[in-house]
């Protein structure tokens, strides 16, 4: 008995960080939201209680570094399941590049065990056990529009942003999150227009999204890594409506309305990067192709 999941990344339409917590995490807002670029993975049940990683991608690891791992083994520790399972994982989404990939991975692993070891657990819940794992697990696990509040787990759902394409583009370095964090100076934030951001979804205004993309992290990423605002301006110059870096960074995206566009976006930036990619926005629950 086998289970399939897509697992799909996300995108920062906002990113704004408050004050730092008495916890050491920082206190964030964040509107989110889901494109159609998915990892796979299929589950596999096994009689012996032992939990397997498999993945062709030399940089996805197959021991409790792997965020799907770690949720597997929640998931069996907390209910003592005592059956097993092998995660077979096709990565397509790049490695730390901002865009969730290791926690939709993780919300895919709670969704995949959920019907194979037949616990019935509400995606509520299951977004519950997600922040014990990571910031964006939670909001993968409902792979939808939201409003994440908290250190990212405190979610409040959004319908879909106008639908548009989007184009991705990763540099060959990635970045530490962890030290993006320790570098930002709270103190020079400029904010983002977060309610009017949510209230232009529930518009449905295209352009009220696009002029209210903000993320405060682009202030320490951009210095240190000067090809993200090379690529920034490169998709700009080629007709984007809006541009942002999506979480620590360092991917960034494009939004646009006409195909055509996204297309000659995408050409403009292959001498720039080997990781382009071209897709639509989802930003709702449903099943992934």
């Amino acid at each position: 008995m086998y289970i399939i999941e897509k697992a799909p990344a996300k995108i920062n339409l906002t990113l704004d960080v408050l004050y730092k917590r008495p916890d050491q995490y920082h206190e964030v807002e964040m509107v989110m939201t889901t494109v159609d670029l998915a990892d796979r993975l299929e589950f596999f049940l096994l009689e012996e209680d032992k939990i397997e990683i498999a993945s062709d991608n030399r940089f996805v690891p197959n021991d409790e570094r792997n965020l799907a791992y770690r949720a597997a083994k929640l998931l069996k520790d907390r209910y003592q399941i005592k059956q097993g399972v092998r995660i077979k994982i096709d990565k397509q989404i790049p490695v730390a590049a901002g865009l969730a990939g290791g926690s939709s991975d993780a919300a895919a692993t709670f969704r995949g065990l959920n019907r194979l070891w037949d616990l019935d657990i509400s995606l509520d819940d299951l977004a519950v056990l997600g922040a014990e794992i990571g910031s964006d697990v939670s909001f993968c696990v409902y792979n939808s529009t939201a409003l994440a509040k908290g250190r990212g787990e405190n979610i409040t759902e959004l319908p879909a942003p106008p639908q548009c394409w989007v184009v991705l583009a990763k540099p060959v370095q990635g970045v530490s999150t962890q030290s993006v964090y320790q570098s930002l100076k709270l103190n020079d934030i400029e904010h983002p227009d977060t309610e009017g951001m949510v209230h232009a979804i529930q518009e449905g205004d295209y352009q009220g999204v696009c002029h209210r993309l903000k993320n405060v992290l682009e202030a320490v990423t951009l210095p240190k890594k000067p090809e993200v605002t090379q690529i920034k301006n490169q998709m700009l110059q080629s007709g984007a409506d809006a541009v942002l870096m999506s979480g620590s960074g360092p991917t960034v995206f494009a939004l646009v309305q006409q195909e055509t566009r996204a297309d000659r976006i995408y050409n403009s930036l292959r001498g720039f990067c080997d990781e382009v990619y071209v897709v639509r926005l989802l930003g709702s629950q449903q099943k992934l192709d």
